[in-house]
């Protein structure tokens, strides 16, 4: 969104500037473009799963009750509970929905006759509905869940072992079956960190009559199924929400800055239309000034203590005293050395303030090329200190000569 004001702003600009630059005299008008605002009242939070969250992986047991055929007398008949393993892989696809699938195997037990018996492997696919995010709003941390779910499978029975009214082919009794049957159920989920849940579930599933090798009766057999487990939540629970309102008052603040830009941008228009219709301005001619001559360089030449070498920091002044003597062919220079009185005898400041004046001097002349009649050496030794810190005096002064 930032972006898209940032493109319409600096399009605004260009085109406002080119108005005023085309017509300098026109009036000018800012007209205010408005954003329009969701209703807030009527906006819905809407979630994104990302591709990698809300997988979870369901291991559970329970237990088997088969409705099927009875031949048994009244009274006589029971219904058998058998043990049942459950896994299971689904998805999340959003907040409400979910897909799995699931896979059960144990065996049947039931009275037809006699006591009969078979073993049985289904896959179901199903749907799932978390009723209470759907009602209650969106909570991945609730701690309990209902979740209803239907579902369509395949079922794989063997092993048949059962007396009684049969389905026969060939004139042998069948002791295997393929089924497509379908079901529908509900989970209770019970959280217990973001990553693993708790559940319980029953589910019942409807079959065509011969699904145990009998058929008799009702034309649709029944197993009920009632299972616990854990539901590993891989990667944990995420969804991402999006509500279009949440940032209607800050583009509204933003459209406001852009009304106010533009407005500014009016009045800086008009006032550089303004300075343009005063155009062309007269040429300003600046005057001839005299050329005028460089006032004196005073300037200093400093020593280290005991030496008369200059380094390459005091060249510098040397330079400039030579530029200076070359733009002022007229002017002569006193070269005046100067010793620490702190730091040795008369006589021996006095030789080097000497060579340091004469350094000075033979740089001037063989160095820069300054004709040597304008320059004089004038060696003052320790007698004179021109500055009260004594080490400053290890120094070479020029001053005006005659």
């Amino acid at each position: 969104m930032k972006k898209q004001l940032f493109f319409a702003t600096t399009a605004l600009c260009c085109g406002l500037l080119t108005s005023f630059n085309a017509n300098a005299q026109d009036a000018v008008v800012v007209e205010e473009e408005s954003v329009s605002v969701v209703d807030v009242a009527n906006c819905k939070t809407n979630y994104a799963v990302n591709g990698h969250d809300n997988w979870f992986i369901q291991l559970g047991a329970g237990i088997d009750v088969p409705l099927f055929e009875n031949e048994l007398a009244v009274g006589d008949a029971k219904r058998h509970i058998t043990a049942t393993y459950n896994g299971a892989v689904g998805r999340w696809f959003s907040p409400y929905m979910a897909f799995r699938i699931s896979a059960y195997g144990g065996a049947w037990h039931w009275d037809n006759v006699s006591y009969s018996k078979a073993k049985f492997a289904n896959v179901n696919f199903d749907f799932m509905w978390d009723m209470c995010n759907s009602l209650g709003g969106v909570d991945p941390d609730r701690p309990v869940s209902v979740i209803p779910f239907v579902g369509i499978g395949g079922t794989y029975v063997w092993g048949i072992e059962s007396d009684g009214t049969n389905v026969y082919r060939e004139g042998k009794s069948r002791n295997r079956q393929w089924a497509l049957p379908v079901s529908a159920g509900i989970q209770f989920r019970f959280r217990l960190c973001r990553y693993c849940d708790f559940f319980l579930e029953g589910r019942a599933s409807f079959y065509g009559d011969n699904v145990n090798g009998a058929a008799i009766d009702a034309p649709v057999d029944i197993n009920i199924q009632a299972i616990g487990g854990f539901s590993f939540n891989l990667g944990g629970v995420n969804y991402q929400a999006y509500n279009a309102c949440k940032d209607q008052a800050y583009i509204a603040s933003l459209n406001n800055q852009v009304n106010n830009l533009r407005g500014e941008l009016a009045t800086t228009a008009a006032a550089l239309a303004a300075a343009q219709s005063q155009l062309p301005c007269p040429e300003v001619t600046q005057p001839d000034c005299p050329e005028s001559t460089a006032a004196p360089l005073m300037s200093t030449v400093r020593f280290t203590i005991n030496s008369a070498k200059i380094s390459d920091e005091e060249m510098v002044n040397v330079y400039n005293t030579a530029e200076y003597l070359k733009s002022n062919p007229d002017v002569k220079v006193l070269i005046k050395g100067y010793a620490d009185k702190d730091t040795g005898s008369s006589e021996y400041n006095q030789k080097l303030s000497e060579r340091r004046a004469q350094a000075v001097y033979d740089t001037l002349t063989k160095t820069y090329g300054i004709n040597a009649s304008r320059l004089s050496i004038d060696a003052e030794g320790s007698t004179q200190q021109p500055y009260s810190t004594n080490d400053w005096n290890r120094i070479v002064i020029f001053v005006p000569g005659n």
